[in-house]
């Protein structure tokens, strides 16, 4: 056989094996957070979920997604029981165990939510002097500041759910959560009507997906980013976030003082 052709032959070759190496399926896991990833009916649903499956559609990559408790969903991956996890945030210790995919699935901004018959203004820390704070176990809330303040008191609660059910039963005096997680919850629960949230945020991050760090995963994700970067120019990315906006029984936003 004549040397270029050869060339060729192994060169398509060495093509297929890689495409053959990739994961032809993942299982995620993940906590529930609507909007951005919950189960309805028994199916997963969400903004990111059906983002992150119509990218994957398009690399011929099937998907599986197990929902668990937030500390749970760290233990799965860490002792090889999941592909990845959907909606996490991207911290520097977590670089060595896992790639994340440089594109994010959405951005979130973290705000005090307040009953409406006990409200507290929040524009600085100050404000929270004294006050007992309720937070979810495992979420940072990209501040330092509030963190590591002694200036009040924070408190987890096993749920979200949890967290504004002691909000309006006064036993927690503001909770902290993404504005669109919280509003959508709020909503759910019937609680919009008793809550607000100040709009001058604690926070903001990015949610991603993070996959375990393989070449075969590390290929995967840049794939995965260059087509995420192209279905975020199209009409069907624009209407899922119609789709999954803030519902009109959401809680009222409270403009800082």
């Amino acid at each position: 056989m004549p040397v270029f052709p050869r060339q060729i032959l192994i060169s398509l070759l060495l093509c297929s094996l890689a495409l053959g190496a990739r994961a032809e399926s993942l299982h995620l896991v993940t906590e529930a957070w609507a909007p951005y990833v919950y189960e309805e009916n028994g199916q997963p649903a969400g903004l990111d979920y059906e983002i992150t499956r119509e990218v994957l559609r398009r690399l011929d990559v099937d998907v599986t997604l197990q929902f668990l408790p937030w500390k749970r969903c760290l233990l799965a991956f860490e002792q090889g029981q999941a592909d990845g996890i959907l909606d996490i945030f991207r911290l520097a210790e977590r670089e060595s165990q896992m790639v994340f995919i440089s594109e994010p699935l959405s951005d979130v901004q973290f705000v005090l939510f307040f009953a409406r018959n006990r409200p507290y203004p929040y524009a600085r820390l100050d404000d929270l002097r004294d006050l007992l704070i309720g937070t979810s176990p495992g979420y940072w809330y990209n501040n330092s500041t509030f963190r590591n303040s002694k200036l009040f008191t924070r408190e987890d609660a096993p749920s979200h759910e949890a967290n504004f059910g002691k909000l309006v039963r006064n036993r927690v005096d503001l909770v902290v959560n993404d504005r669109r997680a919280g509003s959508h919850l709020a909503a759910q629960m019937g609680l919009g009507q008793q809550l607000g949230y100040n709009t001058r945020a604690l926070g903001s991050d990015s949610l991603y997906l993070a996959l375990r760090r393989t070449p075969e995963m590390e290929e995967l994700a840049i794939d995965f980013a260059d087509e995420l970067q192209r279905f975020k120019r199209e009409a069907g990315y624009a209407e899922l976030q119609a789709r999954y906006a803030e519902p009109a029984d959401a809680p009222i936003a409270a403009a800082s003082r």
